[in-house]
């Protein structure tokens, strides 16, 4: 028997006789090697998808469960995480929510409102259509729901006190810069408005303003807030106080002894202005107190007398 060998290099060949008892063994050899190398890939293949024994599944399965209850338990743990902070956030909501319908009572009752308007014991009004029969009948705690209502009572409460803080400051910048109260700290009127006669001429004349008869040297307060337009001597005033409140509104304060405020400066009620004296047309220490709206000349009075 003979065997052709083929060289890839030079495509020569060679001719091997197995007649020779040593090619037989080296033949023989080789078709074992491969026998071999065939049975050992076969065994490696069935041994690696032999089917486990039961203690080796049962182990398996016990490590899936414990990987299970693992990831339960941390998913457990940070639900109950978020369930506290909903429950810190909705006690921080609700005490907020008290807090500022004391603030709103308090608040209104400094205001003098009437009762019924602006009332934070109560609810506001609300209204809508009747929930679906699918909303309807739920029995279960929904802290997300509760939150958004307190977040709903708390922005309805703001913005009552929003209004309300409004209204405060409004009445209060009225009260302000609207002429109220007496021009000076002590002392009494000691001439009207109007047809008087004149202490100089002793003939009939009309007066501009009061006077208010007091100390030399004694306070004079202004009778609201605003910015002072004159300061400095003026015929017949003496040294004057001149004021403007705004809304039309101005103010005079004459025969100062001594001005304690110039022009461009901003006043406030109840500011002392001025110190009272005899300057100019006067017989002795006084305040000559005129208000004027809208440029007119009107009765000191009615402001004077007026609490604010």
């Amino acid at each position: 028997m003979n065997v052709i060998l083929l060289s890839p290099v030079n495509g020569r060949t060679r001719r091997l006789d197995l007649g020779y008892l040593p090619w037989k063994l080296l033949l023989a050899a080789s078709l074992l090697a491969l026998l071999g190398g065939a049975f050992y890939a076969g065994y490696e293949v069935a041994a690696r998808y032999v089917e486990p024994t039961p203690e080796e599944s049962l182990v398996s399965f016990k490590g899936q469960l414990d990987e299970q209850a693992r990831e339960i338990s941390d998913a457990r743990r940070i639900a109950q995480e978020k369930l506290d902070a909903l429950s810190v956030r909705l006690g921080q909501m609700q005490a907020h929510v008290i807090r500022l319908d004391a603030l709103g009572r308090r608040l209104t009752g400094m205001a003098g409102l009437e009762d019924g308007e602006f009332d934070f014991s109560i609810p506001p009004a609300q209204g809508g259509p009747e929930p679906g029969i699918e909303l309807a009948g739920t029995d279960v705690p929904d802290l997300v729901a509760m939150l958004g209502d307190l977040d709903r009572k708390v922005s309805d409460r703001e913005r009552q006190l929003a209004v309300l803080e409004n209204m405060l400051m409004d009445r209060n910048l009225r009260e302000q810069v609207h002429p109220a109260g007496r021009p000076v700290k002590s002392g009494y009127i000691s001439s009207f408005f109007g047809i008087r006669t004149d202490p100089f001429t002793g003939r009939k004349a009309r007066h501009k303003g009061v006077d208010f008869a007091g100390r030399d040297g004694a306070d004079v307060v202004a009778v609201a807030a605003g910015v002072v337009t004159w300061s400095d001597n003026r015929f017949g005033f003496g040294k004057l106080v001149e004021i403007n409140h705004g809304n039309g509104f101005v103010t005079r304060y004459a025969h100062n002894r001594e001005n304690l405020v110039a022009v461009g400066d901003r006043v406030e009620k109840g500011q002392v202005i001025a110190l009272m004296g005899s300057t100019g047309r006067a017989t002795g220490p006084n305040l000559h107190f005129e208000v004027l709206r809208d440029g007119k000349v009107v009765n000191p009075l009615s402001y004077v007398e007026d609490n604010g």
